[in-house]
């Protein structure tokens, strides 16, 4: 099975194995469309491979893109330049090698990294925003969500969301939501949440 990363799928039969590539004959083709509810992580940077974990895990459960959120709390700090260049290019190919394992037709878009004013603006936009927040007093599902449009799913640092991070994203209309009685790891929340809006929306249908 082939994907081209858009959607677009064909299987096929391979007919032979050349020394450095295969020659192929497609049996059949058919495009996977996108979900009427999209959802967007805001992945806050996390300190070593748990970003890339956090970024595998989303695109595993199905998340529809990636932004890098440069929190107030973020111990990881990504610097304009080589470095942080390097540091976003290792999660966009987290995400390609993770589609390939899950077999998704659709490679989720790892955005360049925003600061928390990119952050609300795009809140603003979005149809359904939700953050997750171990202090919140409403759970996920208390939420109405939408048949279709865009949630954005924000996920904090270790350190957690700050006071007027969480005021300026609620300004914009999220909803600060928890998942469960347990707090949950930065680079595990959202693979979890993932889960709970697949059987909530229409999205595992």
């Amino acid at each position: 099975m082939l994907s081209d990363g858009t959607g677009a799928q064909v299987r096929c039969v391979v007919e032979e194995a050349l020394k450095d590539s295969l020659r192929l004959s497609v049996v059949e083709r058919w495009v996977v469309p996108e979900p009427a509810v999209r959802v967007v992580l805001a992945q806050a940077l996390v300190k070593g491979d748990r970003g890339e974990l956090a970024v595998e895990l989303a695109t595993e459960a199905g998340v529809d893109g990636v932004v890098p959120w440069r929190a107030a709390r973020c111990v990881a700090k990504w610097e304009d330049g080589p470095r942080g260049a390097k540091a976003l290019e290792r999660w966009r190919s987290t995400a390609r090698e993770a589609a390939k394992q899950a077999r998704r037709a659709r490679v989720p878009v790892v955005s360049d990294p925003a600061g928390t004013a990119a952050l609300v603006r795009l809140a603003a936009s979005s149809t359904v925003v939700l953050v997750l927040h171990e202090s919140a007093s409403d759970t996920i599902k208390s939420v109405p969500l939408p048949a279709a449009g865009e949630v954005l799913l924000v996920v904090g640092p270790e350190g957690g969301i700050t006071d007027t991070e969480l005021a300026a994203l609620t300004e914009a209309g999220a909803h600060a939501v928890r998942l469960g009685p347990t707090v949950l790891r930065a680079s595990t929340a959202a693979a979890v949440a993932l889960g709970a809006l697949g059987v909530m929306t229409d999205r595992w249908g």
